[in-house]
């Protein structure tokens, strides 16, 4: 019973750190990084996507969720000096609430850099990502390598 404890514990420590070794993405079908080739989304997932993303709930929730997380690094004054996962976090809760179906993965750089790759279904979403992504307290630099791809129509 010794010998299996420490093994029981040390097993759920290294399944928790693989699991919490995953990209922020705004929805299941974004690229695993920025840097992954893009494909278009489905007419039936963007709009299944959409339909929860533009729940007026849904979006009250993310921001919330941005604002708690702002006044908690306001509180511990590591408001520009936060870890990157938190960064990266942030902003993709950010994009999430106001893309509400785009497929957008974030990354983010101690430097305060943060990179946005996947798809987008339109100009006017692509145009947003620079300014949501800077309005979240420690962003330096937006990098952009999302393409807009409306999406495919299915043949019915």
């Amino acid at each position: 019973m010794k010998k299996l404890t420490p093994f029981l514990i040390s097993s759920l420590l290294i399944f928790g750190a693989v699991a919490c070794n995953n990209t922020e993405k705004t929805s299941e079908s974004a690229p695993n990084n920025p840097n992954e080739a893009v494909q278009k989304p489905d007419a039936q997932a963007t709009e299944a996507a959409q339909k929860d993303a533009q729940s007026e709930t849904r979006r009250r929730q993310l921001n919330s969720d941005i604002r708690a997380r702002e006044q908690r690094n306001n509180t511990t004054g590591g408001d520009t000096n936060r870890a990157t996962g938190d960064l990266a976090s942030e902003v993709r809760s950010k994009l999430e609430a106001n893309i509400p179906n785009g497929a957008l993965t974030v990354e983010a750089a101690k430097d305060g850099t943060v990179t946005v790759g996947g798809t987008v279904n339109n100009q006017q979403q692509f145009d947003k990502i620079v300014p949501l992504s800077k309005e979240i307290k420690g962003v330096t630099k937006v990098v952009v390598k999302a393409v807009v791809a409306p999406p495919t129509q299915q043949n019915r």
